[in-house]
């Protein structure tokens, strides 16, 4: 009971980020978008910061996306943010080797010049890897604090942010120096999916001057990146997930939940124990320090709840629990549930479903 009325209170509670002396706060508003690309196209991520920066209530506000790399792909994501929305009014475009890898230390100096010279009123990135990584250092080098995971926006100085894994809302009110700088949940924030008319809307494409740029050098380097290749979607980005959890008991037993990941087409996802165990690489990982994710449909299987998974699903629009402890904690966010041996339930669901070709 005591701790239902602590959560009541925290929800309800409002932080507010102090003044301190010799800062103001910039009441123009425009705002900067920090963007990935890959491809010649703006990651899905990226394309959600954009869409949480439409939601600033300043309707005289300009939106300007920050793309940086080397290559003809650079130019063409160019291109791509400069059409994708309305909303966009300059794409500013950094063209160096010095960003062809996502390394933090540089791409946070490129934010800090590019506030320098463009005074912007908001920073926003996506709160995946690569903002986490980046907007920290660059709040450092502006001397203001960011406020991370932002699930949604009131108006251009109050947010709503997640804490205790997800299981209290806390509404933050920036009273800082410019810029305010945000890191936002990215499926909190979905990209409309609707075409514009890219000749009517096309925004400018400037480059970022980059003579008084000054690069750390030794402070890290890149080594390399790998993926997977595979045919599987992307679990942040998937319709579909199929999660299984430490009950499926070995990395064996977990290919059926990649088999009938295959046939639905949708991406495979992991608890942290079934991570921890070495069924699967940890970039499956879905939960607080994995990967948050909000699909259509999410199954999971073997799936206890532990409140630091439910942090990184819950927002899924139907949710389907399998495991056989009827007093497990994910039946009571799932939609659907069914007490049952997942050894027995996914081979029946397999003879169900049809092969995919």
């Amino acid at each position: 009971m005591a701790t239902r009325v602590l959560l009541g209170a925290i929800k309800k509670r409002t932080v507010s980020f102090p003044v301190f002396p010799g800062t103001s706060i910039y009441r123009h508003g425009s705002t900067l978008v920090v963007a990935e690309h890959e491809g010649g196209v703006i990651k899905p991520p990226s394309l959600s910061a954009l869409a949480a920066a439409t939601c600033l209530p300043d309707r005289d506000s300009s939106v300007s996306v920050l793309l940086a790399g080397s290559g003809p792909s650079l130019h063409q994501a160019a291109s791509h943010a400069a059409s994708c929305h309305p909303s966009i009014s300059k794409v500013l475009v950094a063209d160096s080797d010095k960003f062809k890898n996502p390394l933090a230390e540089p791409w946070a100096k490129l934010v800090h010049l590019v506030q320098q010279s463009g005074g912007y009123s908001h920073i926003i990135a996506a709160a995946n890897s690569f903002g986490k990584n980046v907007m920290p250092r660059a709040a450092a080098l502006l001397d203001v604090s960011p406020i991370t995971d932002v699930m949604g926006i009131s108006d251009s100085n109050t947010f709503v942010r997640p804490i205790y894994a997800g299981n209290a809302l806390c509404t933050v009110r920036y009273t800082g120096a410019n810029p305010c700088i945000l890191t936002i949940r990215s499926t909190s924030f979905p990209f409309p999916q609707k075409s514009v008319d890219s000749k009517s809307n096309e925004a400018s494409i400037s480059q970022v001057d980059l003579s008084t740029f000054d690069e750390d050098v030794g402070k890290s380097r890149y080594l390399s990146q790998t993926t997977q290749d595979d045919e599987r979607p992307d679990l942040g980005n998937a319709r579909i997930v199929v999660t299984g959890g430490r009950a499926l008991k070995s990395a064996e037993n977990f290919k059926l939940i990649e088999e009938l990941a295959r046939r639905l087409g949708a991406a495979v996802g992991a608890t942290r124990a079934a991570v921890d165990a070495g069924f699967v690489p940890n970039d499956l990982q879905v939960g607080q320090t994995g990967k948050i994710v909000a699909p259509e449909l999410y199954m999971a299987f073997g799936v206890s709840g532990a409140i630091q998974h439910l942090a990184g699903m819950r927002d899924s629009k139907v949710i389907v629990a399998v495991n056989n402890d009827a007093d497990a904690p994910i039946f009571q966010v799932a939609d659907y549930g069914l007490v049952g041996d997942l050894f027995e339930v996914i081979p029946e669901l397999l003879e169900k479903l049809p092969e995919k070709k």
